[in-house]
């Protein structure tokens, strides 16, 4: 959803999702687009989130474009929206990346919001990626921490910019209880999107 593109293309869009029996999330992008997530245009998506009960998910931090302007992606400007929706579940993108302290006081404050992991390490081939995942590691955690709980955080990967097997390492690999890091690797989303639970493995006969 993009709000710069006028109010008539804003009620177009709502009104074809109006006729999809299946939405998971709405997905914003601040940052790429010149619009604030509190841009009172995103009224009527507020709105239709709230009736259908799907999360809005929002771009944060950094972007791959030049030109884009990162202002409209801190995690700080989410606040208003999530104290004036208190009943839309918000999805900080990336975890604020670089603001990753601001997103867990996000997450931490409200709690319609979550922050999920993904594209916050480059490809294993790039310099210095091992301390890059050090250090990123030490930073979700501390961020975690600063919520207070595991149960609003949501694996991501942002695939295919990021493997899928570095995003996943990500998360195993940090000093958190098994049961915890199962929580961010599916069981939050789970319940977040309402997808039905994995199959359990059954023993050969």
């Amino acid at each position: 959803m993009d709000p710069t593109r006028g109010e008539r293309e804003v009620e177009a869009t709502i009104a074809r999702w109006q006729r999809e029996t299946k939405i998971t999330a709405i997905k914003l992008f601040p940052g790429y687009r010149p619009f604030y997530p509190h841009d009172p245009r995103l009224a009527p998506v507020y709105e239709f989130a709230h009736h259908r009960g799907v999360p809005v998910m929002i771009h944060e931090g950094d972007t791959m474009e030049r030109d884009a302007l990162v202002k409209f992606a801190r995690p700080i400007e989410v606040d208003e929206v999530a104290v004036r929706y208190p009943d839309v579940r918000f999805v900080l993108c990336h975890f604020g990346n670089p603001w990753m302290e601001e997103a867990a006081e996000l997450v931490y404050k409200n709690e319609n919001v979550y922050a999920d992991t993904s594209g916050l390490l480059a490809t294993p081939t790039a310099h210095y990626f091992d301390r890059m995942v050090e250090r990123c590691r030490r930073r979700l955690l501390n961020a975690i921490v600063t919520v207070g709980s595991p149960d609003r955080i949501l694996y991501g990967s942002d695939w295919p910019l990021e493997s899928i097997a570095t995003a996943v390492g990500l998360v195993d690999g940090l000093d958190l209880p098994r049961e915890d890091r199962d929580a961010i690797l599916g069981g939050n989303a789970r319940r977040l999107f309402g997808l039905p639970a994995p199959p359990t493995a059954t023993a050969p006969s």
